[in-house]
């Protein structure tokens, strides 16, 4: 087992949007102003720039960089930034995850590549090799729905006992019996578990994770985060409560693929969003009716 590099953070970390101007191109000023609301409003104890919610496989190399330069400058040390700087290239991820150390994240976040079809040890190369090119503490991003390779149980704990970088998984494997393996087989004061899976949180919680990077929590950030508080002060009852009160807008926040709901419900917030770059589209009149009610319903929009 080598020496783990430091990484305590616990608690609602969220993976923000990008926002985009009518003509798509990237609204700055609007990234400010989310930061701002991220922190300031939601309360959340981290964030992430260029993720699956930031719409990364969209935007351009320059613009990866520039929204994750932005995040680290306007965030002003508030919260630790973790640089979302994966790809399916293992060179390419390197390169983006210089950037981000130089910049000044405070992490990375690091997805299974995705399309090539990576084996196991093909895996644990990639993630290897971009520690081996950066410091900063790594993130394992799990999310096989997407990226059609799961990272194994096996891989994810030979990453951590052999490269003292990896300090965490974001698991969307939506697979809780792998979760579990996982998390009996690291130590949870050098190995942080965060919910991806934004309808599994509270049962992830409940099995030991550090908390969630979790889309809803753009809207309902601080219930997320109470709920974590309540399952790690052992109010289970309470905990279980703000669960099924949040169900439904978790629910009709995915009516669609992730971003476009989050999207539409922060520009009914009055939140600069702006429209999904193409393919993806603005939510369609079904998907807005399911939002509206359960925004309405739950009194996130008035």
């Amino acid at each position: 087992m080598t020496k783990k590099v430091e990484w305590n953070l616990r608690g609602v970390i969220i993976p923000l949007i990008t926002p985009f101007k009518d003509d798509l191109s990237l609204d700055t000023a609007g990234l400010a102003t989310l930061v701002d609301y991220a922190i300031e409003e939601m309360g959340c104890d981290g964030l992430v720039p260029c993720g699956t919610t930031g719409e990364s496989p969209t935007l351009s190399h320059e613009e990866h960089v520039e929204v994750i330069r932005l995040v680290v400058k306007h965030t002003r040390k508030r919260v630790p930034v973790i640089a979302s700087t994966g790809s399916n290239s293992t060179q390419e991820a390197i390169a983006l995850t210089r950037r981000a150390e130089e910049i000044g994240a405070d992490a990375t976040l690091q997805v299974g590549p995705y399309y090539n079809k990576p084996t196991q040890q093909g895996l644990f190369n990639h993630f290897a090799a971009i520690a081996a090119a950066c410091k900063l503490p790594m993130l394992i991003y799990n999310i096989p729905g997407r990226t059609s390779r799961n990272i194994e149980p096996q891989t994810i704990v030979r990453l951590w006992q052999e490269v003292p970088t990896v300090v965490g998984l974001k698991d969307c494997s939506n697979d809780l019996h792998q979760t579990m393996e996982i998390y009996r087989s690291t130590d949870p004061e050098t190995f942080k578990i965060y919910c991806g899976e934004d309808i599994m949180t509270f049962s992830l919680l409940c099995h030991g994770a550090a908390g969630a990077i979790a889309a809803v929590a753009h809207v309902v950030g601080r219930e997320v985060k109470a709920m974590c508080r309540a399952v790690w002060e052992n109010r289970l009852s309470e905990a279980r409560a703000i669960h099924y009160q949040i169900m439904e807008v978790v629910d009709a926040l995915f009516v669609e693929p992730n971003p476009i709901p989050v999207k539409q419900a922060m520009e009914w917030m009055g939140l600069p969003a702006g429209p999904p770059r193409p393919p993806l589209e603005r939510l369609s009149p079904a998907g807005q009716a399911v939002l509206e009610a359960a925004l309405r319903g739950g009194g996130w929009l008035k």
